[in-house]
């Protein structure tokens, strides 16, 4: 042992307590010295990449436990264990977890026991499987034979030191010894070393519940970012979900006690991607100008995805990109939950609102039996009547890589499951992959031309083979339609069961479309609800009740807070208003009384039978006066006592406009907190409990308590 290392046993044994200088300024693990050995009760992580920095993220408890069964079986070079509630799939022998529904980076996973403290943060970062049980069994042997100071060398030269079951301590290494001659390990700053997950600061969550009761696809709006964070539509969702959990636990705990309810499952449907992939950017930097380069690529990115939109070519590739992919998802997610009985809705914020809008409108509600799960494979079958792979490969030019398709038995209904990796796993270059998931999924699954017909029970074809005016509608039958873009819209394999629309332009686009009036007895052809959501302060958001009652001012219906009740503020600012209203009115009451009293003065002479009359009118003048305060006094409570505004049909007869209660630090200014309006809806508690409230009703569950 090092003069050092002895240096460090006689200060741990003279001064137990750390001092911030010396290098026993770590934590210390709360264990008994000499207690008997316990095996570490292992957990699962897996690593993700956040801000450039590796980042290592337990699973649930759920999940981890599901990890460790599969892995204490033995049979863990194929399994495939499915976490996150289905959303991602962990091939333990690989030790990689891949995204089910999104394109997103593989991350690695780690069966975790030992760890140790990161450099510039406090999070721990967890040692190698092989390393771990390396550790594992020198601290074994160090308890079972009560012989510390173990010393051990990690695959890195670093060195860790087992000085006691309270004190282990792991030392980074140095590059190049000193002129004294002292080891690089001992030179570095230690960091504290622990056992087991127990022992450190880290988050596990239960897990999510099983049973599904509802699927929302929800689709984004201009630009890869959703939030002030620059974060994805996955990021984003996944913070929408992680609420709605907890407002289920909270507000539908009954239900829950009561395994009436499971969960909403929410999944983002991604346009920006393959638009941005069709090379337009390429051709956008070529005429851009050099200055403000940072200002024009968030143009281009961003801004101009509004005016691809109304580009007849792009608008094409834009609703077939949204329809193909919520198709594509509903089929994988029917095929991964074989056992879901839920119904599907729709959600769109800022411009995917409006799309959503545009393929709703132009649906045709002749589903017929294609939207039942048993029949839905059958639209995805190949026959003789349509190309075959061969000549679906030989249009794109890639006729030579039909024989690995045809060796791995892959037809074009398997092609449109196919990721990225699954192509690359069989030897496709890079060029050709993009081209062909580019071209499969956006064509075939948009439910384009030269479908074939669903057969029948028996196996017969129905009687007509559907042309393309059966799966796309043109946009000339409805007024709702007037000014869209000349495109083909793609149909839906199902029917939505209610349209939530977050941050909303749909009533500008409308308006700038020539439509002055929505027809009150219009509805969704196969869309039952339609709601839209906003703050107040969002910039972008319009009213949609306006244009089917337009004849009439009346208030959007205001969303109550989560925890049952108005923003304080709001409700000081009507309490003061309510209070000016009837100082106003007593005040007015007053002067009126003292106009009559002095109107009265000159004529202080009456008859006897004058004065009886008098006072026996008097009584009935009192008892019109107060009914003439009151009639000025209640303009608020008659208001709101109203009966309900008829808003035509779009929502089935209900209110259509909600507006989120600003909080009260957005109150200041309005312009200050504009931007930051019109992203806020992703962990707003208000907006996903409406959200819960209206899917939940429609299965005849509601809240524990009223949502008012």
């Amino acid at each position: 042992m090092s003069s050092v290392e002895s240096q460090q046993e006689q200060s741990s044994q003279s001064d137990p307590s750390p001092s911030p200088n010396s290098c026993s300024s770590f934590e210390l693990v709360d264990m008994d010295a000499g207690s008997s050995y316990e095996p570490v009760s292992p957990h699962w992580f897996y690593c993700k990449i956040i801000d450039s920095k590796e980042t290592w993220i337990p699973f649930n408890s759920q999940d981890s436990q599901q990890l460790e069964e599969a892995y204490s079986s033995g049979k863990d070079c194929d399994r495939i264990v499915p976490t996150d509630g289905g959303r991602y799939d962990v091939h333990l022998g690989e030790r990689m977890r891949y995204a089910v529904y999104w394109d997103e980076l593989a991350s690695e996973v780690r069966r975790c026991t030992w760890f140790y403290k990161g450099d510039k943060d406090n999070k721990y970062v967890p040692y190698s499987e092989s390393f771990s049980q390396v550790l594992e069994e020198t601290y074994m042997l160090a308890v079972t034979l009560d012989e510390w100071k173990k010393k051990l060398e990690s695959p890195n030269r670093e060195i860790i030191i087992l000085h006691n079951p309270k004190l282990m301590v792991h030392y980074q290494p140095v590059a190049g010894s000193d002129e004294w001659g002292s080891a690089p390990a001992e030179q570095g700053r230690p960091r504290t070393v622990k056992r087991g997950v127990e022992n450190i600061s880290v988050d596990i969550h239960c897990g999510e519940p099983l049973q599904i009761d509802h699927l929302v696809f929800v689709v984004h709006g201009i630009g890869p970012a959703c939030d002030l964070r620059f974060r994805s539509i996955v990021q984003c969702v996944n913070d929408f979900r992680s609420v709605s959990l907890n407002l289920l636990q909270t507000h539908f705990k009954k239900a829950q006690e009561n395994q009436q309810i499971g969960r909403v499952e929410f999944l983002p449907v991604n346009w920006h991607s393959p638009l941005h992939s069709t090379g337009v950017d390429v051709d956008l930097q070529r005429i851009t100008l050099p200055s403000i380069n940072r200002l024009r690529h968030f143009t281009n990115d961003t801004i101009l995805d509004v005016f691809f939109y109304n580009s007849p070519t792009y608008c094409q590739t834009i609703v077939d990109t949204v329809a193909s992919e919520m198709n594509r998802i509903y089929i994988l997610f029917l095929q991964r939950n074989p056992d879901f009985k839920g119904s599907v809705s729709i959600a769109g914020h800022s411009l995917g609102s409006l799309i959503l809008f545009d393929i709703l409108t132009n649906q045709k509600d002749s589903l017929g039996d294609t939207d039942s799960k048993k029949d839905l494979p059958s639209i995805f079958m190949d026959q003789g009547d349509t190309p075959t792979l061969e000549e679906e490969l030989k249009k794109l030019q890639l006729s030579e890589f039909f024989s690995i398709f045809e060796k791995e038995k892959i037809d074009k209904e398997a092609l449109t499951l196919c990721t990225d990796k699954d192509l690359q796993e069989m030897g496709i270059p890079l060029g050709p992959r993009k081209k062909i998931l580019n071209y499969f999924r956006t064509r075939k699954n948009s439910m384009g031309v030269n479908r074939p017909t669903p057969k029948s029970p028996a196996g017969a074809n129905m009687s007509n083979t559907p042309k393309e005016s059966e799966f796309y509608s043109s946009t000339n039958g409805l007024d709702v339609g007037i000014g869209q873009v000349p495109v083909k819209y793609p149909r839906l394999i199902y029917k939505p069961e209610i349209f939530f629309a977050f941050g909303s332009p749909i009533g500008m686009f409308l308006t700038v479309r020539g439509l002055k009036r929505i027809d009150p007895n219009y509805r969704f052809p196969t869309c039952k609800g339609f709601f839209n959501i906003y703050h107040p302060f969002d910039p972008v958001a319009y009213r949609i009740e306006p244009m089917v009652v337009p004849g009439v001012e009346f208030e959007p219906m205001l969303i109550p807070h989560h925890k049952g009740r108005k923003r304080m503020h709001l409700e000081l600012r009507e309490g003061l208003t309510r209070m000016s209203m009837d100082l106003k009115n007593n005040l007015l009451g007053s002067l009126r009384m003292a106009w009559k009293s002095f109107t009265r003065a000159p004529y202080p002479a009456l008859q006897a039978s004058e004065t009886a009359e008098e006072t026996e009118a008097e009584p009935e003048s009192n008892s019109e006066k107060p009914s003439d305060v009151n009639t000025e006094e209640n303009p608020v409570p008659v208001k709101e006592e109203a009966p309900p505004i008829h808003v035509g049909m779009l929502n089935g007869g209900q209110r259509i406009d909600y507006v989120l209660q600003e909080k009260p630090i957005e109150s200041f200014n309005e312009y200050l907190f504009a931007l930051q309006s019109h992203l806020c809806y992703w962990e707003s508690e208000d907006t996903v409990l409406l959200v819960l409230k209206e899917i939940y009703q429609t299965q005849g569950i509601f809240l524990d308590q009223p949502f008012q």
